[in-house]
């Protein structure tokens, strides 16, 4: 395996483990709605750092899934579809993590599980436009 795609599998680990996160929340008695929404984000994040990597492009250091997006369109222009769900999450990867001042911001049950939808659809499109990429998926990843 190259370097390239070694470093992408483990962008993909990681990313299955922010998915498990949020799934492990959304069945907990009391469900944490802003990390279910930062591990979608973190997730979704990772997935694209997965596709840059393989194609030898160091992914940045930025939680910005905009700008990782258009890093990524120019190997798969399709993938503009997702840029609604990328609006959606990108504000989970700092905002869920601090205090909100004014309580306006906090995540609700709706969010959680739109995040959470969100992440499959950001997902299967990657999936189904990088198979090269996502075929070294741990076989036991079931994204929800």
């Amino acid at each position: 395996m190259s370097a390239e795609l070694d470093i992408a599998r483990q962008w993909i680990a990681k990313a299955k483990n922010d998915i498990l996160d949020a799934d492990n929340n959304l069945a907990a008695k009391r469900i944490p709605c802003d990390m279910v929404c930062f591990h979608c984000q973190q997730a979704v994040e990772k997935l694209l750092k997965a596709v840059l990597s393989a194609k030898g492009v160091p992914p940045p250091r930025t939680h910005d899934l905009l700008a990782l997006l258009e890093m990524v369109l120019p190997f798969a222009p399709q993938l503009e579809d997702l840029r609604d769900c990328l609006v959606i999450l990108t504000p989970y990867s700092v905002a869920s993590r601090y205090p909100d001042d004014d309580g306006v911001n906090i995540p609700s049950l709706e969010d959680a599980k739109e995040a959470r939808q969100c992440a499959n659809r950001v997902l299967n499109l990657l999936v189904n436009q990088f198979p090269d990429v996502f075929n070294l998926m741990p076989r036991n990843f079931n994204p929800g």
